[in-house]
């Protein structure tokens, strides 16, 4: 499918809907004690920290008055919340219409680890690449 673009700006429009990645919505790594690795990442750079690390804001070029989040978060290491994967991070990929990238996924034979789940925040969905490690997925509302 191709991406619809605005003619007179050659910008993605704003009602695209082709499933796709639209930037990404957080990064989680394994930490041998979050607590203090978060307190560390506070007192050295600054970062603001909440219960699930800190986000990042920032605001969509094609639509200013859209704000985005990236959460960065630690898990303790060896949380199953990464399993199946053995690596030490994971990736969450910001995505619109998530129902038609995950129909997509499944005809190329992508390895979909659970259902596409909503919260109030959005949906979510786990797939695993090719090299192992496993992808968060996730449309916000």
């Amino acid at each position: 499918m191709e991406e619809q673009k605005n003619e007179t700006t050659n910008t993605p429009s704003t009602n695209d809907t082709t499933p796709k990645v639209t930037g990404i919505g957080g990064i989680f790594f394994f930490s041998d004690n979050p607590e203090e690795t978060k307190e560390w990442y506070a007192k050295n750079l600054g970062l603001e920290i909440n219960e699930w690390g800190t986000s990042f804001e920032s605001r969509n070029a094609n639509r200013p008055d859209e704000i985005n989040y990236l959460q960065w978060s630690l898990f303790k290491k060896g949380d199953e919340y990464f399993s199946p994967s053995k690596k030490d991070f994971m990736i969450n990929y910001r995505v619109q219409n998530i129902e038609g990238l995950v129909n997509k996924l499944r005809e190329n034979g992508v390895t979909i680890l659970d259902s596409i789940a909503t919260y109030d925040y959005g949906k979510f969905v786990h797939i695993m690449d090719t090299e192992g490690n496993k992808i968060e997925l996730w449309e916000p509302h």
